[in-house]
């Protein structure tokens, strides 16, 4: 299909579009709770004629558009659920459930691939390959829902798959790419440190948690700049730390959590070691005992070279997109990983970000919005690349 009539009937479909990405963000749901969205999904694609199956994998929605199944097959997959933040911001499609919202984008992805999926429905006669709309439920927490949607068959038949992400570091009209490994492995871990609480003017009579998970969290730092290899990226943060709840009192545990983020896992075995035997050395020189929930996160994100060229291609050929670039490797998890370790496929961003509509803070942020003309350049870069996958693999 024509660059030219991808835009029209994009900009055709900007209003439905932004319609779909304020509902969405109005009603969000947690990880492993979708209930509402995906009945939501599943009744809109079944509108447009395309043939639908719920509960794929627990709570995915899978949409297929076949024209022949001896055709090429491509995937396309959004997600959809949302995390647990309190919404700040002061605009109309305010989320309105309470301690929830769409801080990372998924009610755009959402939207994105159903107005995708709404335009090839209608030109249907024009393709010359198979579509499947993997709509994934609880890319946030672990084990996430892309590997449970997979083994339930979301993949079969399928020959490539597309993905995208939009990003407030990327001003609209850019699109990201990055070839090879584009993402990180986000590992979690909970430590309780266990010890015995008294009066605070008697800790010679106490095995203080609190002072043995203050050395823990200095001693991690220790581990990341002089344990792993300089030249392989580590990064620690201790996102909690919990215990006590009176001055005079020393308690009897303190819980501390945080994530580590490495790309391979010769550097992800040498942090976790460490964290062990950091925490055996409390045990010797502090008494403490200790109870550790380390959680493996999901693979690294690593593009295919072929598919990665059709990306930037279609999107060198938009002339929404302003600017094409090349992305270093981020740390972010994403569970697109484990669908692109089965068929080949590409993760790319679409910026978002535009200052003036305060669209520019950070995702997982409280006041996270976006500039919804961004939205634009996914699905017409989206579209494009589909037309050029059936162009190459039909030799068109």
């Amino acid at each position: 299909m024509e660059t030219a009539i991808i835009e029209q009937l994009t900009q055709d479909s900007y209003n439905e579009m932004v319609r779909l990405r304020r509902y969405f963000h109005m009603y969000p749901e947690l990880s492993f709770r979708e209930v509402q969205t995906p009945a939501y999904i599943a009744q809109y694609l079944r509108e447009l004629g395309i043939d639908v199956e719920e509960g794929v994998g627990g709570r995915g929605v899978i949409g297929r558009l076949m024209i022949d199944a001896s055709l090429p097959t491509v995937a396309l997959r959004a997600d959809f659920d949302a995390l647990p933040i309190q919404d700040q911001k002061d605009i109309p499609y305010r989320s309105t459930v309470p301690g929830v919202m769409h801080a990372c984008g998924h009610d755009a992805h959402t939207s994105v691939v159903l107005t995708v999926a709404r335009i090839l429905a209608q030109q249907k006669e024009t393709l010359t390959g198979n579509v499947v709309f993997i709509f994934q439920h609880a890319e946030e927490v672990d084990p996430g829902g892309a590997i449970q949607m997979i083994a339930d068959g979301c993949l079969d038949g399928v020959d490539a798959i597309f993905g995208q992400h939009v990003s407030s570091y990327l001003d609209v009209g850019t699109i990201g790419y990055k070839y090879g490994t584009a993402t990180g492995i986000p590992d979690d871990f909970t430590v309780k440190i266990n010890g015995l609480g008294g009066h605070a003017s008697n800790p010679h009579n106490t095995i203080d948690p609190l002072a043995a998970a203050i050395s823990f969290c200095t001693q991690m730092q220790y581990a990341v700049t002089r344990k792993s290899k300089p030249m392989e990226p580590v990064v620690l943060s201790i996102t909690m730390f919990n215990g006590g709840t009176q001055h005079n009192v020393i308690p009897d545990m303190v819980e501390v959590g945080g994530t580590i983020r490495t790309f391979n896992s010769d550097a992800q075995n040498v942090m976790i070691s460490e964290l062990k035997k950091c925490l055996e050395g409390l045990v010797t020189t502090t008494g403490i005992s200790y109870d550790l929930d380390y959680m493996k996160g999901y693979p690294p994100v690593i593009n295919d070279t072929d598919k990665t060229d059709l990306i930037l291609e279609s999107a060198q050929e938009i002339s929404s997109v302003k600017k094409v670039e090349e992305l270093e490797a981020g740390l972010g998890g994403e569970d697109f990983s484990y669908y692109l370790q089965r068929v080949p496929g590409t993760f790319y961003y679409t910026g978002t970000r535009n200052a003036n509509f305060k669209a520019d803070y950070p995702h997982h942020h409280a006041n996270f919005d976006i500039d919804e003309q961004g939205l634009i350049n996914a699905v017409s870069v989206m579209l494009k690349s589909v037309f050029k996958f059936f162009d190459k693999e039909t030799g068109l």
